[in-house]
C-alpha cells in the first residue's frame, strides 16, 4: 500500500502540479494537508 501527503498552499495554483504527480506516483491513499 503507498500512501501519500501533499502540503499544499492555494490548491488552485498547483493543482495541475498534484495531478501529474499523483498520475506518475499511483498513490492508493493522498492525503491533502
Amino acid at each position: 500500500m503507498r500512501v501519500a501527503t501533499w502540503n499544499v498552499n492555494s490548491v488552485a495554483a498547483r493543482l495541475p502540479r498534484l495531478l501529474d504527480w499523483l498520475a506518475k506516483t499511483a498513490p492508493d491513499v493522498v492525503c491533502l494537508q
